[in-house]
């Protein structure tokens, strides 16, 4: 069977305020799939910074779906900022509201990766094909709240400009980023880094920054040398961030055989 995964960190913007985990983040996960998980170098795309614009990341989005068949497995796995916009269909405006990751290009009129990008590549994947996604971003339009976090803590949060900003209405209902109805298949998981009404810490650990949710995802992959199910490991995620003091709480959204399956569909 084979593995494909596309791992995407962004720390340099082109135009918005920057972070600084990201890049730790993809070297972070790219090391556990590697060591524990049973890729290859050569399963392993990366996209960072400058490289990580909008062009690429679809076009990588649809090397990752490309030829892949029954028992193989993917990973899509992003750090950077996320964003909420109104939905727009031509000049009509929609009664949703689109979750969004910010590329390094990011624009507010056509340049960021909507939930439907993701969607769309899942929906189109054959019967029986692993996909697990991985978002460290802050991807909600109530992502305002506050971290309470131990030091240096920025949120991986864009907040759109008044006049964007100024589209939304009371009553709209949200539209959430990732693999819908990821809890009704089998073959389909999302993780992210906290709830909808909260933010993803990018935060300094030790003497280096990192994704407060993927560093303690991969902690845990290592502390279990790999041996763990998703459901305990959200489970050691939830308590290691609550015990450092961190706000978010992370989600995980999969069928229920699947928690007890390993992350990354491992036997």
């Amino acid at each position: 069977m084979a593995k494909k995964a596309l791992l995407v960190g962004i720390n340099d913007y082109k135009q918005i305020n920057d972070l600084s985990g990201c890049i730790n983040d993809v070297t972070n996960i790219r090391d556990v799939l590697l060591k524990y998980f049973g890729f290859t170098v050569p399963d392993i795309r990366v996209l960072v910074d400058g490289r990580a614009t909008r062009a690429n990341i679809l076009k990588r989005l649809k090397w990752l779906a490309t030829g892949v068949k029954k028992g193989d497995t993917l990973v899509f796995h992003y750090s950077g900022h996320g964003t909420q916009i109104r939905d727009r269909d031509g000049d009509e405006l929609k009664d949703r509201m689109d979750e969004a990751l910010c590329p390094y290009d990011t624009d507010w009129d056509g340049g960021l990766i909507v939930d439907d990008d993701l969607y769309n590549i899942a929906r189109g994947l054959p019967k029986g094909v692993n996909l697990e996604v991985l978002l460290d971003a802050c991807h909600s339009g109530t992502g305002t709240r506050d971290i309470m976090a131990p030091k240096d803590v920025k949120p991986r949060f864009l907040k759109p400009p008044i006049d964007i900003e100024s589209r939304e209405e009371d009553g709209l209902k949200v539209k959430r980023f990732g693999v819908r109805e990821a809890q009704k298949t089998l073959n389909h998981v999302l993780w992210a880094g906290c709830k909808s009404n909260q933010t993803s810490a990018d935060a300094l650990i030790g003497n280096t920054y990192n994704g407060a949710f993927t560093y303690y995802f991969c902690k845990h992959i290592r502390d279990s040398q790999g041996k763990i199910s998703r459901g305990e490991l959200i489970r050691r995620l939830r308590a290691s961030l609550r015990h450092e003091g961190y706000s978010q709480v992370p989600q995980l959204e999969v069928s229920e055989p699947a928690k007890e399956q390993k992350p990354v569909f491992q036997d």
